[in-house]
């Protein structure tokens, strides 16, 4: 009896003398840290931080190769390569300062504010379709929305009233679709069609960017973050820090309003 409990005691003893070399021999292969504290090597590595894009605080989806290539093709396109003017950085300097107080009264989230680089772009003056201003209105739209449209009147070109307006139209439209993403489409299609478009997208859930639309509206949004990106940095898309945002509206500005 005392044999065998010897022999017991004695594998036990030499069990833990090899468990004890093995830690410290995994401790040996294990870098310290400047603390003093051991760190392990099976730790994860850290992944690379994804640029996310956002439109009134709605995020574009991630990790959807569709998605992210479709929105590096409306970033390329409106880089300083492809555009070569400083125009919209120009019109977001002296326009700015105007659209946002508005914006924020009419609670209107401030990403709203590049509609008008897109909607009017480069261009001036009335569209072929009538459309007219930098909230491009057509002359029904405007009317219902407060705007005088007439021979000798159109305050479509007027500033401030016409961004007033773009508000109550937007602020309308944001409660049918309860979205701001899907708010901006509708501006750009109209409520009736983007309302049949989502009855089409029923497998997209309400999600702009998972629905199938027409090529202008299928792009809208992402123009928009598009002109959002490029005006926060203009540097890194080739406009070397053309534009910086003043404070306060220009003189020559606040005479057309």
């Amino acid at each position: 009896m005392i044999k065998k409990q010897l022999i017991t005691c004695s594998v036990i003893f030499v069990l833990a003398v090899i468990l004890g070399l093995n830690i410290c021999g995994t401790t040996a292969m294990t870098p310290a840290n400047k603390s003093g504290n051991f760190t392990s090597n099976l730790i994860f590595t850290k992944q690379p931080v994804e640029t996310t894009y956002s439109f009134a605080n709605e995020a574009m989806p991630v990790n959807d190769a569709s998605i992210n290539r479709k929105m590096s093709r409306t970033l390329l396109h409106h880089d300083f390569k492809n555009v070569q003017s400083n125009i919209l950085q120009i019109k977001a300097e002296k326009l700015f300062p105007i659209i946002e107080p508005i914006l924020r009264l009419y609670g209107i989230p401030d990403d709203f504010k590049y509609l008008p680089l897109v909607e009017s772009g480069l261009k001036e003056g009335t569209s072929a379709k009538g459309a007219a201003g930098l909230w491009q209105f057509m002359p029904g739209t405007a009317r219902t929305y407060g705007l005088k449209v007439s021979k000798g009147v159109d305050e479509r070109k007027n500033i401030r009233k016409s961004t007033i307006a773009a508000c109550k139209y937007i602020k309308e439209l944001y409660g049918e679709f309860n979205s701001w993403t899907l708010a901006a489409a509708a501006y750009n299609n109209g409520s009736i069609k983007l309302a049949k478009a989502m009855r089409e997208n029923k497998q997209s859930k309400g999600n702009y960017f998972r629905m199938h639309l027409n090529r202008e509206t299928g792009s809208y949004v992402y123009n928009l973050i598009a002109m959002k990106a490029i005006i926060a940095q203009p540097e890194k898309y080739g406009f070397n820090g053309l534009y910086a945002c003043v404070a306060t509206p220009s003189k020559q500005l606040l005479s057309y309003n």
